[in-house]
């Protein structure tokens, strides 16, 4: 069975935007994240922290997200940073090298700490 999947966008304040995922983040759900963030992006939010505590999986679709997302903000002079990466999910992001561009931190509430003190508005 397949967990319900939410995107939820908890927070904003200038240049930053959490974005709260919570299911499985697979071939099914990463076009709708993808879209979500590409959306705050445009809408003046580039520096975005992806907060994954609530993430139950994550295959290849979904890292791919998340680098195309990474790509997008930099585009725009932003940046993604991510929360509360759950194991699995953190060794994957080890395994393929993605934790050396990704920042990532234990909670939303440490990514926003640190994202607000790094982002400015382009």
């Amino acid at each position: 069975m397949t967990d319900a999947f939410h995107i939820d966008v908890p927070h904003t304040d200038g240049a930053l935007a959490v974005l709260a995922l919570s299911g499985e983040f697979d071939i099914t759900t990463a076009p709708a994240v993808r879209t979500r963030a590409l959306e705050l992006i445009a809408n003046g939010h580039p520096h975005l922290v992806a907060d994954l505590s609530d993430v139950t999986f994550c295959d290849s679709s979904g890292l791919g997200a998340l680098v195309g997302i990474w790509r997008c903000a930099k585009d725009a002079d932003g940046s993604l940073t991510l929360a509360a990466i759950p194991d699995r999910l953190d060794r994957l992001l080890s395994v393929t090298g993605m934790d050396t561009f990704l920042p990532a931190y234990p909670s939303a509430e440490a990514a926003l700490a640190a994202s607000q003190g790094n982002c400015t508005t382009p």
